[in-house]
């Protein structure tokens, strides 16, 4: 079992001393087996926690730490919090021209693996094949430049595709279901299913409690003012469609 804890997390946008902090003190454990989903306003601080912990430059700790498997990630750059099993499935996955589907997932696939032991390509042609054929991809999706000219949802899709290929302890998802139909939706919760075990460990930031009718959270946590306000199970966030968020204030609830 592996273990991805926050502690008291403090976090500002770095060079911007003039700013509050975003985090005010977050305390989270995940732990391999669990999912966990990020519910809460806009603005609150849920895209800036999954930014901190795979290591955004933009944002500086503060306070607090950030440990995987107890050693702190908070002098780790992005690259070694990948190897080491992170994962982050952007808002807004970016485009790189000139670089192939194929070739990126490729790379970030050996990345995790020992120099001494590359995936041979056979191998490596045959899993992505398999697992294109899950997520409903077209095989020509393998050979185009890395998301341009995807659509919004082919792009979430090749971020699961990604995440199951590369296979990491710990995947955060900023809103993977934003902007997809019913039918982009399901597929994407399967590949996301699909990875469920012993040795996967998910957050899952969102807004909908459609996405977590697909893929039940074992923990549901509310964000609002930069702190974590309120855990539950899943009933919690079948409450929150009812209720909203504006009856919940920092500090009021056990977290």
């Amino acid at each position: 079992m592996s273990t991805l804890e926050i502690k008291n997390l403090h976090v500002k946008v770095k060079d911007e001393p003039e700013h509050p902090e975003i985090l005010r003190g977050v305390n989270l454990t995940i732990r391999t087996g669990e999912i966990h989903a990020l519910m809460g306003p806009n603005g609150n601080g849920k895209s800036t926690m999954a930014e901190t912990i795979m290591g955004n430059p933009r944002y500086q700790v503060t306070e607090g730490d950030i440990l995987l498997d107890g050693q702190s990630l908070l002098d780790q750059g992005v690259d070694v919090r990948a190897r080491a099993g992170l994962f982050l499935g952007m808002q807004y996955p970016a485009e790189i021209a000139g670089v192939t589907n194929a070739e990126f997932i490729r790379a970030a696939v050996n990345a995790r693996r020992s120099q001494d032991d590359p995936i041979s390509i056979m191998n490596f042609l045959k899993e992505l094949d398999q697992t294109m054929t899950t997520l409903e991809m077209p095989e020509d999706m393998a050979d185009r430049y890395l998301n341009q000219g995807f659509s919004g949802g082919e792009k979430k899709r090749n971020e699961i595709l990604q995440l199951m290929m590369i296979k990491p302890k710990f995947a955060l998802l900023d809103e993977i279901d934003s902007g997809l139909d019913i039918d982009a939706l399901r597929i994407v919760a399967k590949g996301v299913n699909a990875q469920r075990g012993p040795e996967f460990g998910s957050l899952i930031i969102t807004h909908y409690q459609r996405l977590l009718d697909y893929i039940v959270p074992d923990f549901v946590h509310v964000m609002k003012d930069g702190e974590i306000i309120e855990t539950g199970g899943a009933e919690l966030a079948k409450s929150l469609e009812k209720t909203g968020y504006t009856h919940l204030k920092a500090g009021e609830a056990d977290a």
